[in-house]
């Protein structure tokens, strides 16, 4: 049988344009949509091989206003293509700001069997009508990483580096190479269209809640906010967040602290923080170190930490879980 390569667009940077090919910052994203972006790319072609392309348009926004909206349609149609016997892999074209929150929340949230196939995220840091674009390059290493016999569940690739959607994360705001792993490191480099495994793509296991793409509806998603402890943080934000909401805003459900160090937190945030949770708001723990994650010690702590996620995928975590009834 053929095999399929699917594409679905949701805009972001690699999709932008600016009026001029020198302006690499003051374009607007999600200009190009993803007929014209692959329309682009003249050795496409050559990369598919003899495998079958297909493309849609799922979203068409900058990645900033990623939104449950967005989430929720681009997780139905990803889990619809993937169910297909002739696809054989996704490559998503995504914007660079919240690429990790949706790479993760997609890792979490489609079944285990869906996971058996590459679910590929790539980007660009240069729109469209940038005199050096970095995405059509970008599109045709996720080529090479989607048609691997090793690759296989949600993965994000960028400047020739592969990433698990654990582990990634943006770390620079301007250069071509903006992602990393962190302590966990690549999967792979592709080189010259050839990708070069460093590790096994990680087994897709369970994610502990009830949560079915079939029910992540709007009105489902619970409210969790992310707060940061400095020197001198206060409980402000934190009782602000307790107060009853404006009228049509959510009430808050969880609320996850970005620590410093090792998730220590300021004994007035602290204070704050153990009050929301007298209130039934459930508390979660992270750092706001890029690298490590919080190690236990030998007592219990007030707030479990989360488990080597950064403070946005923390955030995804618990939502998932209060959706679950947990």
């Amino acid at each position: 049988m053929l095999k399929k390569l699917v594409f679905l667009g949701t805009g972001g940077t690699i999709a932008g344009m600016a009026s001029s090919a020198g302006d690499n910052v003051g374009y607007k994203a999600a200009q190009v949509g993803v007929d014209q972006l692959l329309a682009a790319i003249p050795t496409l072609a050559l990369a598919v091989g003899d495998w079958a392309v297909a493309f849609e348009q799922v979203a068409q926004v900058d990645s900033k206003d990623m939104g449950w909206a967005q989430w929720r349609a681009l997780a139905q149609r990803v889990q619809h293509q993937t169910s297909q016997t002739d696809v054989a892999a996704l490559i998503i074209t995504h914007g660079t700001d919240t690429l990790e929150e949706t790479a993760f929340f997609l890792s979490q949230v489609l079944p285990a069997a869906v996971q058996s196939k590459p679910v590929v995220l790539t980007c660009a840091m240069r729109p469209a009508s940038s005199l050096t674009p970095d995405g059509p390059q970008n599109v045709l290493d996720a080529v090479a990483v989607a048609r691997s016999v090793h690759a296989r569940g949600v993965l994000a690739v960028c400047a020739g580096t592969v990433h698990s959607a654990r582990d990634v994360q943006k770390v620079h705001p301007y250069r071509h190479n903006a992602f990393d792993s962190g302590d966990a490191g690549p999967l792979a480099y592709v080189e010259e269209g050839v990708v070069r495994w460093l590790h096994a793509c990680p087994v897709a296991e369970p994610t502990g809640t009830t949560v079915s793409i079939s029910n992540l509806t709007t009105a489902a998603w619970p409210r969790v906010e992310i707060v940061l402890n400095h020197a001198g943080a206060s409980g402000a934000i934190v009782r602000a967040l307790c107060a009853p909401p404006a009228d049509g805003d959510p009430v808050v459900r969880g609320i996850v602290v970005a620590g410093t160090g090792n998730g220590t937190i300021h004994q007035d945030l602290e204070a704050a923080l153990r009050g929301a949770q007298q209130r039934g708001i459930r508390v979660m723990r992270t750092t706001r170190c890029a690298l490590g994650c919080v190690v236990a010690g030998t007592s219990e702590h007030k707030w479990p930490p989360s488990i080597a996620l950064s403070p946005v995928k923390a955030r995804i975590a618990l939502m998932l879980d209060l959706m679950a009834g947990h």
